[in-house]
């Protein structure tokens, strides 16, 4: 029943309202040359498509974050509802790294790059270097706050796969503090290669900020393994929530 729920009304519902804030977007991206209002605009995208498929979720550790600093989050990767539980449960300023492939998608990729997101060239090492030192830039010139994936795509099975240096190398880069953000159910929610979205309750739980001002690029192997041993330890006695089957 859930996922025929999912099929007829939820995955329809998802598309109007990607379709639908996609062109508000491009819209209010000729007024707005800061790339906050877009923000708002996704954020609001983002708790429509939990709201349309019926995903609750809980939210940890709120407390440890300041709305008007920037940081640099990491999070395990599972699903692609990972992204808008963050987007709609943290109130601060996103911006996204984000492979380039999204950035060719109609109306997503045009968000995207309206809205300061940044496309990551995997296949270009040089490249890629490049663009975490325009992140770091950014995040130090225009207070903004970046979400990263730091396995650099979504875990199949649902184990965490090792970490890239890229967030840590951004977060010292910065300045910024990096924040362990731990994504529980979301795999239950839309576990990969699947096309349905399935109502439930997922956890979203923010570990205390990681400070990096005294750190150097030579910690930045150190401040990885640090950050997935942190993710990893609290996967490894979290329970996941309820999903919905009826």
């Amino acid at each position: 029943m859930a996922w025929l729920r999912g099929l007829l009304i939820a995955d329809p519902a998802i598309v109007l309202a990607t379709i639908l804030f996609g062109l508000i977007s491009l819209l209010v991206s000729f007024f707005d040359q800061t790339g906050r209002v877009q923000v708002r605009i996704a954020r609001a995208w983002a708790k429509t498509l939990l709201a349309v498929s019926g995903v609750k979720v809980r939210v940890e550790g709120l407390e440890h974050i300041d709305p008007n600093a920037s940081y640099i989050f990491a999070a395990n990767h599972l699903s692609y509802m990972d992204t808008p539980v963050m987007l709609a449960n943290i109130p601060v300023q996103f911006r996204f790294l984000a492979k380039r492939g999204l950035f060719q998608i109609p109306l997503l990729g045009t968000h995207l790059s309206r809205a300061g997101h940044i496309p990551v060239p995997r296949e270009d090492p040089r490249a890629a270097v490049k663009v975490m030192q325009l992140a770091a830039e950014a995040v130090q010139q225009k207070r903004i706050s970046l979400l990263i994936f730091p396995e650099g795509g979504r875990s199949r099975d649902g184990v965490l796969r090792p970490f890239k240096e890229g967030g840590a190398y951004i977060a010292i880069k910065a300045g910024a503090p990096i924040v362990p953000a731990i994504l529980i159910g979301t795999r239950k929610i839309l576990r990969f290669g699947a096309g349905v979205v399935l109502p439930g309750t997922v956890t979203l739980r923010l570990l205390k900020p990681i400070p990096t001002d005294q750190l150097t690029l030579k910690d930045r192997a150190k401040l990885t393994e640090d950050l997935r041993t942190a993710i990893s330890q609290e996967l490894g006695t979290a329970q996941e929530p309820v999903v919905s089957t009826s």
